[in-house]
């Protein structure tokens, strides 16, 4: 998710389990720590110029369960050493940083992008792909509840005790805005499931509904959902509006050059992209404007046909017409027009005729 919807959430579950007069405190600390398990893009950003290691480790150890628990705890043990603030309330400040923590990954790994929670076993990584990575209905009742209670928390560490009014109701602010988005967060997985449901069923009349896919949502909403299907010939492609779609889903088949990535999966950086992709990836051949013909893998996970986020050049064509992989994977440009894309995501969840 967004570094906005981390950082609140992270204050928002520090802040519910310290004392009432640690809370401004722990807003700032969960706040933090909520973001924290994204700086690994700093470290491939300086230190990496390799494009496969900085899409497939980003979420990767720094937002490993264990890593975290691990690293919560050394955090805890050299606050307590230095902090009375933290020295009178250990085991609350423990469960405060631990959570802002954990939280994080969690709820990356309802989005499709991929979150390596089990690292450093070699399991694919989790990609529930139930929320979009931005979703401001997730994210605002959060942002309200922070708010909320920081006004009503106090300046310093002696002025408020639990029980009082403004007490009651700084904590009832961050629990309504941690229910509203969980129960967001809830629908969400319903909604997944309801447009797994109608996809299984038209599937089953194509004979595909054995075959792998996945189905997330359009930009920003939980209301209109995309469906892939994975063929050995290529993918299809279906999208459901939860709102104004009746009846069985209707599927596109789209081509892809599956026997061209089939002479390169020895290649290792190759290798990698697939297993994080999970195998959900295109690839077309492209000519380039000097005339150079080039393999294009394009990760199908995040986008829309034909415009899509992560697209890599990953192999040429030598004299024999024998695809050979490129020294160096190199990441192509986004392509089309985001704000047309947003605006036919809109049209779509009233409109079952809409075209993007």
């Amino acid at each position: 998710m967004d570094s906005l919807t981390q950082i609140v959430l992270g204050s928002s579950v520090a802040a519910l389990v310290v004392p009432p007069n640690h809370r401004r405190r722990a807003i700032l600390a969960g706040g933090v720590l909520g973001t924290l398990p994204d700086l690994d893009v700093l470290w491939f950003n300086v230190f990496s110029s390799d494009v496969v290691t900085e899409v497939t480790w980003h979420r990767g150890p720094s937002h490993s369960l264990l890593v975290l628990t691990v690293l919560g705890l050394l955090l805890w043990l050299l606050l307590k050493s230095r902090s009375s603030l933290i020295q009178s309330s250990p085991l609350q400040w423990l469960l405060a940083i631990w959570l802002a923590l954990i939280t994080h990954p969690l709820l990356d790994a309802f989005t499709v992008y991929g979150t390596q929670l089990l690292w450093p076993m070699k399991t694919p990584p989790v990609m529930w792909a139930t929320i979009f990575v931005i979703d401001p209905l997730y994210t605002v009742p959060l942002l309200i509840g922070v708010i909320a209670a920081w006004r009503l928390s106090p300046h310093k560490t002696a002025q408020q005790t639990s029980g009082s009014g403004r007490d009651r109701a700084a904590r009832n602010w961050l629990v309504a805005g941690l229910l509203v988005s969980s129960t967001y967060l809830v629908w969400s997985v319903a909604a997944k499931s309801l447009v797994d449901r109608v996809a299984s069923q038209s599937l089953a009349v194509l004979n595909l509904q054995n075959a792998p896919r996945f189905s997330t949502p359009l930009p920003f909403n939980t209301l209109a959902w995309r469906v892939i299907v994975m063929v050995p010939d290529g993918y299809w492609l279906g999208d459901r509006s939860l709102v104004a779609d009746r009846g069985p889903m209707q599927f596109t088949f789209h081509a892809s050059d599956n026997p061209a990535l089939t002479q390169l999966t020895s290649v290792p950086q190759l290798k990698r992209l697939l297993w994080f992709t999970q195998g959900f990836v295109a690839a077309h051949a492209q000519r380039r404007e000097d005339g150079e013909l080039r393999l294009i893998l394009t990760d199908l996970r995040m986008g829309l046909e034909p415009d899509y986020f992560f697209r890599y050049d990953i192999a040429g064509i030598d004299d024999r017409g024998v695809w050979v992989a490129a020294p160096e994977i190199i990441q192509m440009p986004e392509s089309g027009d985001f704000v047309k894309t947003l605006s036919w995501v809109w049209k779509r969840i009233y409109n079952s005729k809409a075209t993007p």
